[in-house]
């Protein structure tokens, strides 16, 4: 809601209220970009020293407070300070929900959990819209203030008695639970066979020593990319080219995050209930497999409604790798919580980095509605990731059978 809110207010009165000129509308969004990005490991490393009831909490209050303050800036350069303090804010919550449940959950848990946790965005994204827009029309000029003022005081209105909640009533995990967790977290590797509990200045050796931040880091570059066909609006833009209503614009892409909610839920269901023979690379392969079909979608008619809604809803599937990727990142990082915690928070930030820039390059609203640059890039992103997921699973592999005569994980310590 934070930032469909941003972008909703900018367009309903907040630039010409507050002055914004050229692109210090993108400038904003860069500040907020750069925050983003700089927090997410920080983040994710206090989260090894602050229970995460109160450092999780803390950060949405003070997120909640900054999107409240937001109503009362004068200035665009007010306006730069305040997004980059969300976004270092912000970014705790992504990476950092994934570390907990990685630390909580076993394997076969993990991806049902995950496909919760990154459905309810998806779910945000079919709703916030709309409730932005009702917000906006029914207390425009209520009090005195214009309508973009009240987005922000109803999102930070609705966040902060959720931060208050969590301070008070954020789950622990209990004895049973540890324990289950502790015996479920030996790395699974011939070179490393101990468990880290402390962090040190090993930590850098350890991660850049493994193949685990370099490949998964990687490999959701190109996952994030993926996702990238349906993030960029594209539908949107080709919606409002091809001369839709202002109604069918704002109402028929709601129909990918449909499909991402329907596509990660049966995924996770696939790798839990098959698990005696699934494999997160299965769920992989099948995202590639549909990018691929997407883009050929695209180039072969990118005019025809019937080629573009099909492949539109298609991409909805590339939202399924927020599950997979990340779930299987916990399970292969499980043996050493300081390097899970770098590799999660790396996995999100070089995504972000890349994506900064790539949608200018591939989806800006000048290449509509064809966007061919876009579909090859699409193309390129869709095969390279199913090859990488292809060989993390080799190294998976290679490293499990390394370790396989072990049946006790103190042996593996003893050895």
């Amino acid at each position: 809601m934070d930032r469909i809110g941003f972008t909703n207010a900018y367009v309903s009165g907040m630039k010409t209220d507050i002055g914004f000129k050229s692109n210090q509308f993108n400038v904003a969004n860069t500040c907020f970009t750069v925050g983003y990005l700089l927090g997410m490991i920080p983040h994710n490393l206090i989260l090894l020293r602050i229970k995460p009831k109160i450092w999780l909490s803390l950060c949405t209050l003070v997120w909640g407070i900054l999107t409240l303050s937001m109503c009362g800036i004068h200035s665009v350069w007010q306006c730069y300070v305040i997004r980059f303090f969300q976004a270092w804010f912000e970014s705790c919550t992504f990476s950092g929900t994934q570390l907990i449940l990685g630390s909580w959950y076993t394997p076969s848990q993990l991806p049902i959990r995950t496909a919760i946790f990154t459905s309810s965005g998806l779910l945000g994204a079919m709703t916030s819209g709309f409730l932005q827009v009702a917000i906006h029309d029914s207390l425009a000029g209520k009090n005195g203030m214009p309508g973009w003022k009240w987005l922000f005081i109803i999102d930070g209105l609705i966040t902060i008695p959720i931060a208050l909640y969590g301070l008070l009533f954020f789950p622990e995990p209990d004895a049973d639970s540890r324990e289950v967790t502790h015996k479920n977290s030996w790395i699974l590797t011939g070179k490393h066979k101990q468990q880290f509990d402390s962090l040190d200045w090993s930590i850098f050796k350890r991660v850049c020593g493994r193949w685990h931040w370099w490949l998964f880091s990687f490999v959701w570059v190109l996952g994030g990319e993926n996702i990238s066909f349906a993030s960029n609006s594209t539908f949107n833009i080709w919606l409002d080219t091809q001369g839709y209503s202002l109604a069918d614009r704002n109402r028929l892409p709601v129909a990918i995050y449909a499909v991402g909610i329907v596509s990660t839920i049966s995924a996770s269901l696939y790798v839990h209930k098959y698990s005696h023979f699934a494999k997160h690379w299965h769920v992989a392969i099948f995202i590639s497999v549909a990018m691929f079909i997407v883009s050929l979608l695209m180039l072969t008619n990118p005019l025809n409604p019937r080629y573009v809604f099909a492949a539109q809803y298609l991409g909805g599937i590339s939202y399924t790798g927020q599950t997979l990727f990340f779930a299987w990142c916990n399970v292969v990082c499980r043996g050493d919580l300081q390097e899970r915690a770098i590799v999660l928070a790396s996995m999100n930030m070089f995504s972000g980095a890349v994506n900064a820039w790539w949608s200018l390059l591939f989806y800006s609203t000048s290449m509509a509605p064809k966007f061919t640059k876009g579909c090859y890039a699409l193309m390129a992103t869709s095969i390279s990731s199913g090859i990488v997921s292809l060989y993390i699973h080799y190294l998976q592999r290679r490293d499990t059978l390394d370790v396989s005569k072990y049946s006790d994980p103190e042996e593996q310590i003893k050895e």
